[in-house]
């Protein structure tokens, strides 16, 4: 039996002990988290047991070794990197993992691969929904099916477990996703060999076996010494191209001019165009400005139609130099494609390479007919009717004019626009043809009402006597001819001298007044009466017969008008 002096020595022991071990435990410095190097020191049918130097061995389970038949490589004695989850559980055990130890090792490789953009080796091992999953460095990658090839694949099982390059092109630790390329590889390995092709061909060279690889409707693509070129469809030819597909076949060799070479891009444009010469460089000479010739119609649009004058020149007739009658006319409704026409140049402009034409140049002009017809009386038809005007089209040509509602009678009424219906034929005469606009008159047909003025012998101050034929608000309308064909409006200031008496309401229809001409203009049709002019004219004329030495007598304005009018009675009577 120990005695208590001994349990207290073994006890003292044992802690100095445990002491010793936990500071030789901090000093090989372990921490959670973190790959550390461990030794196998006994393989069984589960697990694989290892070393860490922690103060219990750790055990990982036999399936993290079964990848690539890694186990095979593994006996006692071996090194291997481990994951350190936990120094010690809740149990007391260490936890350690040859699986994370293998993905952080992985991912740290991965991550200094994608900022390098240095291409890896990986194996593409599925399909998935919008591409592939490759094993890249020992990580599930995702691969797009853009980015398998440059060029669609119609097939890849070729590909599939065979060992493909392949570049990083995104990650994201968080969530465990990274983002691969094969077609950014290929891309760079034909990019070195375009830079190394570059060299032998410059801006200028002529190329005799340029080959076509593609067409498309804005161009060519041309192989040339293995170098991918544009021929654009402007370079095609200095004519107007509709399809390439239409001129060159796949596989047809071409002579091309390499017009310009990107070095930023790699990319070459070549063209056919600049090996011929420009028709437009002697234009001057072959065509002039105001001739007519000949062409073929090769497109209609909207706007107009384009002729062709000759291999490489084209010149467009413009929707309002297709029509005298219309301009604008719908220009399929006039010329049709492949249709051979006589047109005439209107313009020519070298440095843009633009050509105007006309068409309705080389056609009658019905315009220069109908001015000839001015101030003569012909016949439309009505087309339309609004609220002041009548339009109609001469039935002799196919064009169109207006009827202003004061053109249809001296009365300047528009409600005689009511008079008329749409597709009546009436005669009119022309009054004038300006700016391609035709105004039509049917009260011109008609004797005016104020030739009476003329035939009568009247001027600028005469006094005639009218009747009044309506009482206005503003003023009086008076009837000058029997006839009460010409009717003139007199305005309330003209109605009397003194204000106060100037007051339409004081007169009644039929009333005979002497008004006198104050404006007289038979070419505008304008006419001013006062019946104010004509009593400041009987008064001067008054004062002139009756007041010669009545006002040194004292005699009073009233009393000269009195004298006169009594004298003026007793002759009536």
């Amino acid at each position: 039996m120990k005695t208590e002096l001994e349990a207290k020595d073994i006890s003292a022991n044992l802690k100095e002990f445990q002491n010793l071990l936990d500071q030789d435990f901090e000093d090989r410095n372990l921490k959670e988290n973190e790959i550390t190097s461990a030794v196998v020191t006994e393989i069984t049918k589960n697990y694989v047991i290892v070393d860490c130097k922690a103060k219990m061995e750790g055990m990982i389970p036999i399936e993290e070794f079964k990848d690539n038949n890694e186990l095979q490589g593994i006996k006692i004695g071996s090194k291997i990197d481990v994951y350190l989850e936990r120094i010690e559980s809740f149990k007391g055990e260490i936890i350690v993992s040859r699986d994370k130890a293998k993905k952080l090792k992985a991912w740290k490789k991965m991550e200094k691969l994608f900022e390098t953009k240095e291409e890896m080796t990986g194996y593409i091992t599925g399909k998935v929904k919008g591409g592939f999953i490759a094993n890249v460095e020992g990580l599930p990658c995702f691969m797009p099916s853009s980015q398998i090839d440059v060029k669609p694949l119609k097939r890849i099982d070729h590909l599939f477990n065979t060992p493909v390059k392949v570049i990083a092109t995104r990650i994201d630790k968080n969530r465990g996703n990274v983002c691969v390329s094969r077609r950014a590889v290929l891309e760079k390995s034909k990019n070195a060999e375009i830079i190394e092709a570059l060299k032998n061909i410059k801006e200028g060279d002529v190329v005799e076996n340029a080959i076509v690889k593609a067409t498309t409707d804005w161009g060519i693509f041309l192989d040339i010494q293995g170098i991918d070129a544009l021929l654009h469809v402007s370079d095609l030819s200095h004519g107007r191209v509709k399809k390439p597909a239409d001129l060159v076949t796949i596989g047809q060799k071409l002579k091309v001019k390499i017009t310009k070479i990107d070095e930023k891009t790699n990319r070459v444009s070549a063209s056919v165009k600049a090996l011929t010469e420009d028709p437009y460089d002697n234009i001057e000479k072959k065509y002039k400005i105001g001739e007519i010739y000949s062409g073929t119609v090769t497109k209609i649009m909207d706007y107009g139609c384009f002729v062709k004058i000759e291999d490489g020149i084209e010149g467009l007739i413009h929707s309002s130099e297709l029509d005298w009658t219309n301009r604008n006319v719908k220009p399929s409704k006039v010329l049709s494609v492949s249709q051979n026409i006589k047109f005439k140049i209107v313009n020519i402009e070298k440095e843009t390479k633009r050509i105007s034409l006309s068409y309705k140049a080389i056609l009658d002009n019905p315009w220069n007919k109908i001015r000839d017809k001015i101030g003569q009386e012909v016949k439309i038809k009505i087309t339309s009717i609004t609220e002041k005007a009548i339009f109609g089209e001469l039935t002799e040509f196919k064009l169109s004019g207006m009827l202003h509602y004061k053109e249809i009678s001296y009365n300047e009424n528009s409600e005689d626009l009511k008079k008329f219906k749409k597709n009546d034929i009436i005669s009119v005469k022309i009054l004038d043809v300006k700016d391609d606009k035709i105004r039509f008159s049917k009260r011109a047909l008609d004797k005016d009402p104020l030739d009476w003025f003329k035939d009568n012998g009247k001027k600028v101050g005469d006094v005639i006597t009218t009747r009044v034929h309506e009482v206005l608000k503003t003023g009086i309308k008076v009837a000058v001819d029997q006839d009460k064909k010409l009717i003139v409006t007199i305005k309330k200031a003209d109605l009397a001298k003194e204000t106060a008496d100037a007051r339409p309401e004081v007169f009644s229809k039929d009333n005979k007044l002497d008004t006198k001409i104050t404006e007289l203009d038979l070419n505008n049709r304008r006419v001013k009466l006062s019946v104010k002019a004509a009593q400041i004219d009987e008064e001067k004329s008054l004062i002139a017969k009756f007041g010669e030495g009545a006002t040194k007598s004292g005699a009073t304005l009233k009393g000269i008008f009195e004298k006169a009018i009594g004298k003026k009675g007793k002759k009536e009577k």
